[in-house]
């Protein structure tokens, strides 16, 4: 967890344990707003629910309502935070000059604002369940598979999607990280159906994922 200037730490022990999406959210929100948290200390100490609090903190820059920036930031992590699950790592792996950055605190607080009272409702509706959705190799391969593919569409620069592609990826993000296989299962129906209509559709997205292949290789 990222420290205030003083050395201090506003949020306390973290991760907290057991704590849900709102919970860490308003503790990442917490202390000095002029603060940045970082992207590598976001999952730290998280388990099997790292690549979710990773991949909510990196879909948050998709609402801000900017065109062609949140789609920009949040696209490329999407995909990257993807692969690794198409690939089967354990747990999420960040180059340097991306582990080293990530939003300002006060960025965090007004996401947090906006987004708790949803998070609150949707508390009494998710619980761990149906395991064998989130950490079978399949189910977390078609995930990933899903979380790259909803990425490079919102690195399009389709009008009026961010905030679409945006909830998808909090659907998969809020289904990992409260372990809850029947909201992941919602994640790839909603995710499937995105893809085929926005992706398939256009034409543009087997373009963008070579051209993203290309430079991977």
């Amino acid at each position: 967890m990222t420290t205030d200037n003083d050395g201090s730490d506003p949020a306390g022990d973290w991760p907290p344990r057991n704590a849900g999406a709102r919970v860490l959210l308003q503790l990442l929100a917490s202390g000095d707003p002029a603060d940045t948290v970082r992207f590598s200390e976001v999952f730290s100490g998280l388990g099997k629910r790292a690549f979710g609090m990773l991949l909510f903190v990196a879909t948050l820059p998709a609402f801000i309502p900017i065109p062609g920036v949140g789609g920009a930031v949040s696209g490329p992590l999407a995909i990257l935070i993807g692969a690794q699950l198409l690939v089967g790592l354990r747990t999420p792996w960040l180059p340097r000059f991306v582990a080293g950055r990530g939003p300002h605190r006060h960025a965090l607080a007004r996401f947090e604002r906006l987004l708790s009272p949803w998070l609150m409702r949707l508390e009494r509706l998710v619980k761990p369940r149906l395991p064998i959705l989130l950490d079978h190799r399949i189910a977390g391969m078609f995930s990933g598979l899903l979380l790259v593919l909803l990425g490079l569409l919102l690195a399009l620069p389709i009008p009026f999607t961010n905030y679409l592609f945006g909830a998808l990826l909090l659907l998969f993000a809020l289904a990992l990280l409260e372990r809850d296989g029947a909201l992941m299962g919602i994640a790839w129906l909603a995710g499937a159906i995105a893809v085929v209509v926005f992706g398939l559709l256009s034409g543009n997205l087997a373009a963008l994922a070579v051209e993203w292949m290309d430079r991977l290789t």
